[in-house]
């Protein structure tokens, strides 16, 4: 099935100006991008970007999440889940770098494709525009620095109790709640292996996770919290 290329309509224009990117920049620099913008609807477990390859477009998911993957050695793992709306991957944009990425949608996706070669040339010319820039790759900076130390300091059991309650949260807060991924990927976006990961839900029925398929409940809240420690400093992806 080949994704359907459309014109980038102007009924998508407010949803792209809601992006911190664009938010505040010139209004005839907005329309600069988006006149070589276009939209594409795309499939499931479709790659939309490779790894090494250069960067020609600067994307914004509307609808759907994109998987962001990087392999090496006949390895791969899943580095982070890019949900709407929001853009991918701004680095390589700016520089004009191959991408440090792959990218595949995991759900049908709707994404709005904008020339790198115009994003820079914007970038040049409309300050806010650039200010913004500076301020979403300082964001995506502290992320990753976050996610070394989650990796780094915690053990597996760690990593994957602060992470059943960051889900838990952003699941409304409810004791029962569904893991977004199956469990090959969960463990992928956690460092670990299958095994580990199956061993971590394990350890952690003493803290009071119940497991039963990709259902979580969590049937002792206090007990949880205290064995996790949970750090603004690590945890808290806004700050």
């Amino acid at each position: 099935m080949c994704p359907v290329r459309l014109t980038m309509p102007e009924s998508d224009y407010p949803d792209i100006r809601e992006v911190h990117l664009f938010a505040e920049m010139a209004e005839d620099s907005f329309e600069a991008l988006m006149r070589g913008a276009y939209v594409q609807n795309f499939p499931p477990q479709i790659e939309l970007i490779t790894e090494g390859e250069p960067s020609d477009f600067l994307h914004v998911l509307l609808t759907g999440s994109v998987d962001l993957v990087s392999s090496w050695n006949g390895r791969e793992t899943s580095m982070a889940t890019v949900r709407p709306i929001s853009t991918f991957i701004l680095a390589a944009t700016i520089r004009d770098a191959p991408y440090l990425m792959s990218a595949r949608t995991l759900e049908k996706s709707r994404i709005a494709l904008i020339p790198s070669q115009d994003v820079r040339a914007v970038f040049a010319d409309d300050h806010v525009f650039a200010r913004a820039i500076v301020t979403e790759l300082a964001q995506c900076y502290r992320s990753v620095i976050k996610s070394q130390k989650d990796l780094k300091l915690r053990t597996s059991r760690e990593r994957l109790a602060n992470y059943l309650l960051r889900q838990q949260r952003r699941a409304g807060g409810a004791a029962g709640f569904d893991l977004e991924f199956e469990k090959r990927r969960l463990a992928s976006v956690l460092g670990m292996t299958p095994e580990n990961l199956s061993r971590a839900f394990k350890g952690l029925g003493a803290y009071g996770v119940a497991v039963d398929g990709t259902r979580i409940t969590i049937e002792d809240q206090q007990d949880l919290e205290r064995f996790a420690k949970s750090d603004p400093l690590i945890d808290d992806h806004t700050t």
